[in-house]
């Protein structure tokens, strides 16, 4: 049997770049383990800290070459463009402030772009990723991870085939408790930052997140919102609660809470939607169930590659019913649909079926939807339209 060398065994994955994501960065190790659980990237290249110093620190930890760890991400995006093995896709997984501008250096070299939420930190540089993206030969997609979730994917499909009739109400919530108080750590530090967060504090870190999933799974476009915004820990300069009214058009209501200062909440995102026919529950925290009521009828247990699951969920699902998988596989699932994607492209092929990830469109409507949050709380809780 021969033996099968580096070069070979990388054949056919994508050559991955990522800026930020250091050694002391959360989401980045995030990122790194969901690129590789399909085998389908293998991270060659990075830009993973604002000081050299750590830049370097940190691409030596990867064992990525030091010719391929570099300072800044213009530096990196000009030459990977260059190499002939340079890479193809980077992960950009930085606070909030640098996403556009580090974005447009590889999409403008026709590197595909795959941006960790939200897509920026303000309403301008978010319209200016749009157009960047747009005119772009590049993919671009956005990692709200729990839209990879199968249990999600199953609750879209069944509301796309009518079982719950015209949707009437929508309520989504999100809810943690980690800045309940003063946090003098890192992801604390920059998240609660306006300067790098933008205007939202847990609407853009977690409510983005709530938000999304509902016009995920309910296919409702939000038409306005009314909010009530709080930053309950003494001199936090943006929000760490919300309540959120939502009209959607064609008629159905919603509401949407997201918090960081909810005591007994890790990581609690919920979604419930009801319409004529029926009502649908799922909670991050038991990701592999999802809860279906006819109306009239029995509550029922769909189970993730359980009886009554479909073809969204099987196709994202990689162990038999039982067998948990919740946050990392999620988060892998946009990675490697994106991969598919990628694929696609690069072989002038067909995108295979079924194929979904967020996109640049989904970004700009997180970012409208804080910015509208934001501008309702200071009216007085004022209806503000997501439309125009």
């Amino acid at each position: 049997m021969a033996i099968q060398g580096k070069d070979e065994k990388h054949t056919g994955s994508i050559r991955l770049g990522m800026v930020g994501g250091g050694n002391d960065a959360f989401i980045g190790g995030v990122h790194r383990i969901a690129s590789r659980i399909d085998d389908k990237y293998r991270l060659v290249a990075g830009a993973l800290s604002s000081t050299p110093e750590k830049a370097q620190a940190s691409g030596a930890a990867l064992g990525l070459a030091p010719d391929r760890t570099y300072d800044d991400f213009k530096q990196m995006a000009i030459r990977e463009a260059r190499l002939k093995d340079g890479i193809e896709a980077v992960a950009i997984v930085t606070p909030n402030h640098v996403h556009y501008a580090a974005a447009r250096e590889f999409l403008k070299r026709g590197i595909h772009v795959i941006c960790d939420k939200p897509l920026t930190s303000n309403v301008a540089d978010a319209v200016k990723m749009v157009k960047a993206a747009k005119a772009s030969d590049a993919l671009f997609i956005l990692t709200h991870n729990y839209t990879g979730y199968p249990m999600t994917r199953q609750a879209r499909e069944m509301v796309q085939d009518g079982l719950l009739g015209k949707i009437r109400v929508v309520q989504v919530e999100y809810a943690q408790d980690w800045l309940a108080e003063h946090q003098d750590i890192k992801q604390a530090e920059w998240r609660t930052d306006p300067s790098r967060s933008g205007a939202g504090g847990s609407t853009g870190d977690i409510g983005t997140h709530a938000f999304n999933l509902a016009a995920f799974v309910s296919g409702l476009e939000l038409e306005s919102l009314s909010a009530d915004l709080q930053a309950f820990v003494h001199g936090r300069p943006v929000d760490d609660n919300a309540h959120v009214m939502l009209r959607y058009k064609g008629g159905a209501r919603g509401m949407l809470w997201c918090s960081q200062v909810a005591p007994g909440n890790e990581n609690n995102l919920r979604l419930r939607i009801y319409g004529e026919k029926g009502g649908l529950e799922w909670a991050q925290e038991d990701p592999n169930y999802l809860w279906y009521t006819p109306f009239g009828e029995p509550k029922r247990l769909i189970t993730r590659n359980g009886a009554g699951a479909g073809e969204a969920a099987g196709r994202v699902s990689r162990v038999p019913p039982g067998h948990p998988e919740g946050y990392l596989e999620g988060f892998a699932n946009i990675y490697s649909d994106a991969a598919e994607a990628i694929i696609a492209k690069r072989n002038g092929t067909a995108r295979p079926e079924g194929v979904m990830y967020p996109t640049v469109d989904d970004g700009l409507l997180g970012v409208r939807f804080v910015d509208a949050c934001v501008k309702s709380s200071s009216r007085d809780s004022k209806w503000v339209s997501m439309t125009g």
